[in-house]
């Protein structure tokens, strides 16, 4: 699933190509807004919040469309006329002006609420890691509720934080030296763990190629998201891998047992 990062530059991809234009056509591929028909409104903005994208429209009334990319959705803008890069069959949303088309693929939300009730869609979101009004002290406030929760499950709630995934949870735990199992409670530095967080953000968000090292060359980026088996770079312990949470919804922790003891 794209972390905070990628859905950010998404944010600002849609933001320069639409923003204050008006829309020559819109084709919604999705069942519930099927015959919505947006021509001749107004784009007014997006932005990111967290993993989620609000793009707000004027369309004889205030609108947000709500979309998320989930595990393999992403938004393209074209010159209009150039072949798309993903099939159409994948296409969600388009959005089209006269110059450009803006296409949303494989996105897993698709919303278009009254911006009266944007908060209905967002507002259990915790302090976004990338937002203007990023709240540290209340960040630290939600993963301290649950001290016994493992702390890279907490990482993981967006209710806590917003705009983490598997792969900066698992480089901010090897970072901090925590094991991804070890109790929110018994983290020795949470404030810097957290600080390092929006540091990671921060540091990628401008770029395509993500990197936790510093390092941009292929294989180098991280220390251990995806290197299971791998030596570990500051001792040279190979990496673990292990599946954990329900089912449905189970995530990969990379550690360095050495380095990140459970105990």
């Amino acid at each position: 699933m794209p972390e905070g990062d990628t859905v950010y530059r998404a944010a600002r991809k849609l933001d320069r190509a639409l923003t204050g234009h008006v829309l020559a056509a819109s084709d919604f591929r999705v069942p519930q807004l099927a015959t919505v028909d947006l021509s001749g409104a107004t784009v007014t903005g997006t932005f990111s919040r967290g993993k989620h994208l609000l793009t707000h429209i004027e369309h004889e009334e205030s609108w947000t469309l709500h979309t998320h990319l989930k595990m393999e959705g992403s938004w393209h803008v074209y010159p209009l006329h150039e072949k798309w890069r993903r099939p159409s069959t994948q296409a969600r949303v388009v959005l089209r002006t006269d110059a450009r088309a803006a296409v949303g693929f494989s996105l897993g939300i698709v919303e278009l609420v009254p911006r009266s009730h944007e908060p209905d869609v967002v507002g259990h979101l915790g302090p976004d890691l990338l937002g203007g009004d990023w709240d540290e002290a209340e960040a630290l406030r939600r993963l301290r509720s649950d001290p016994t929760r493992p702390v890279a499950e907490a990482l993981l709630d967006q209710t806590n934080l917003a705009g983490i995934g598997n792969m900066y949870m698992a480089e901010l735990c090897f970072t901090s030296g925590v094991h991804p199992l070890r109790p929110v409670g018994e983290v020795p530095d949470l404030e810097r763990l957290v600080r390092r967080a929006r540091q990671m953000l921060d540091l990628n968000k401008e770029r395509a190629i993500q990197s936790t090292t510093g390092d941009l060359r292929p294989r180098e980026r991280m220390w251990v998201y995806r290197r299971d088996n791998a030596p570990c770079r500051r001792c040279g312990t190979p990496v673990r891998v292990a599946m954990r949470g329900p089912a449905e919804s189970e995530r990969a922790s990379y550690w360095c047992p050495r380095c990140q003891p459970e105990d």
